[in-house]
């Protein structure tokens, strides 16, 4: 099987050719790549979002394409339509963007719910609906949806329910000034770069096989607990309405095996679900309205939550998983 390590690495190393800084960001669309999962990336405008994107398609050898998102466009834009051609007498089904291996909804906030609501089908299940015919996307199928923090007129807030679907969200920030004035060199001696300059360094078969090693890391109770404490936090909390639901346990359950299998284990540790948990629960808790009043954040809250809840002890971890594989664990036979 594809060692997650090595093709992170690679990966990492291809786009770091046109990338200045954000590497959580790549890191994080890795994770999601292995473990079938979807990211909404949060910037202002010209902070590389669309780019990074791209980039990374290019460097996976994933088919890409791009929705710009707009208020007057349909779900069938995104879907796709049967088209009738006048030439046989027939009806042709012709198939929208979303049939490719990344499909990145460009500020999918100003699309209406309608629209916006023409993607839930094909983020969870995988497949499509289109005149009462149902198409199965492309393996692997990842959606990046991109949204501006600081612009607000004429746009459209995700639902709980979309946004639930996303498994992590992430936030691009502006660079320092050591890596913007790193920027200014290389653009100064290429005035093109962009991602034409990266090539593809991996291949479809190695993300499957990477999945499957992946699937095999191994994750103590004591970690999964740990887990289940944070997510059973967040729906106690008085400063959160609604706090996370399952399908956030199952994200950490998969974003921390991938985490762990791109730094080389093949184990989870606490450390793994304290990395991820912004990413993870940022998006999917709403404020209580005197936590609003407050000018509390749900990552302040998220914060507060990890804070107070007592991480098991990283050498017990260790120590559990080797046991687990002295008493018959296969994960070294999945290695």
């Amino acid at each position: 099987m594809t060692d997650p390590a090595a093709l992170y690495d690679t990966v990492s190393e291809e786009i770091g050719k046109v990338l200045i800084g954000n590497e959580t960001v790549v890191e994080s669309l890795t994770i999601s790549l292995l473990t079938r999962g979807h990211i909404l990336l949060e910037g202002v405008p010209g902070v590389a979002k669309t780019t990074v994107a791209n980039l990374f398609a290019r460097a996976t050898g994933l088919d890409y394409n791009r929705i710009q998102m707009t208020p007057d466009i349909l779900p069938a834009d995104i879907t796709g339509t049967y088209v009738y051609r006048e030439q046989t007498g027939e009806f042709e089904l012709r198939k929208g963007p979303v049939f490719s291996n990344l499909v990145v909804a460009d500020e999918i906030n100003r699309a209406t719910p309608k629209t916006q609501s023409a993607l839930l089908e094909a983020m969870q299940e995988r497949h499509v609906s289109i005149e009462g015919e149902t198409l199965d996307l492309p393996e692997p199928f990842m959606v990046i949806a991109t949204q501006n923090p600081i612009e607000m007129e004429g746009t459209f807030e995700l639902p709980e329910a979309q946004r639930d679907r996303f498994q992590l969200k992430l936030t691009v920030d502006t660079p320092g000034r050591e890596d913007e004035s790193t920027l200014l060199e290389r653009f100064d001696d290429d005035p093109d770069l962009g991602p034409a300059q990266i090539e593809q360094v991996v291949t479809t078969e190695e993300v499957l096989s990477a999945r499957e090693t992946v699937s095999e890391i191994y994750i103590d109770e004591t970690v999964r607990e740990y887990v289940l404490d944070i997510v059973e936090a967040t729906r106690e909390s008085p400063d959160l309405e609604y706090g996370a639901s399952p399908r956030a346990s199952i994200a950490f359950l998969n974003t921390t095996k991938a985490r762990a299998a791109i730094e080389g284990r093949d184990y989870v540790i606490p450390d793994d679900v304290k990395a991820l948990a912004r990413q993870i629960l940022v998006h999917r808790v709403v404020l209580s309205t005197d936590a609003e009043l407050s000018d509390m954040t749900p990552a302040d809250v998220i914060d507060s939550i990890l804070e107070t809840i007592q991480p098991p002890g990283r050498e017990t971890v260790e120590n559990a998983s080797t046991r687990a594989v002295g008493d018959g664990g296969n994960r070294d036979d999945a290695a």
